[in-house]
């Protein structure tokens, strides 16, 4: 898939602020500093379209990026990091369940799990969310570029026993790898939809 175009459309805060249109959503979902906006950019050739932070929890909003006029990536806010409030942690995820089992034009959700670690307990009940509630999905093993390529393949096997029923893709935003990929899953799941 080519991308002709993107750009910001606009950050939510609430239900009542998502995009409205009917066009086909893409989600990217993972804990903070996971890598989403450096994924979002590096999909898109754009640097700073979504905006990346050195600081772990700075998106708290659902932020909708339109491509090529015909659907959006949608970025919800990252999940596990401790230096926020619990309140805020809530917020957080109520927003994202809501999105996750309300939205009609949910047409792919893309978790991403940092490849250099265990997936974490979040990661795991995401995963099985995904599962349980039938939503088509993959698994996207982020950060793959700071592992030999030995380390690499044991980190992919051990995610495919972790989450069994995902289908697994290594990413990398510095070096590309697995874009094409990713791109290729993207538009099949928006011409499905």
């Amino acid at each position: 898939m080519k991308i002709a175009s993107s750009e910001f459309v606009k950050s939510a805060f609430s239900r009542e602020h998502w995009v409205n249109g009917g066009l086909p959503e893409v989600a990217f979902l993972g804990r903070s500093n996971v890598g989403k906006s450096s994924l979002i950019n590096s999909l898109l050739h754009r640097k700073g379209l979504a905006r990346t932070s050195n600081t772990p929890g700075r998106t708290q909003s659902i932020n909708f990026f339109l491509i090529n006029s015909v659907f959006h990536f949608v970025d919800l806010p990252g999940y596990g990091y401790a230096r926020v409030s619990k309140v805020m942690k809530q917020d957080w995820g109520k927003m994202a369940e809501e999105y996750l089992s309300q939205r009609d034009e949910l047409t792919l959700s893309i978790q991403l799990v940092d490849a250099r670690h265990e997936p974490t307990p979040l990661d795991r009940q995401l995963n099985e969310w995904l599962v349980f509630n039938d939503k088509r999905h993959f698994v996207v093993a982020t950060k793959s570029d700071k592992l030999s390529n030995n380390e690499l393949a044991k980190r992919i096997r051990d995610m495919k026993a972790e989450f069994g029923k995902s289908e697994i893709v290594a990413y990398s935003a510095t070096t590309g790898r697995g874009r094409d990929d990713l791109l290729d899953k993207i538009r099949s799941a928006v011409e499905k939809s």
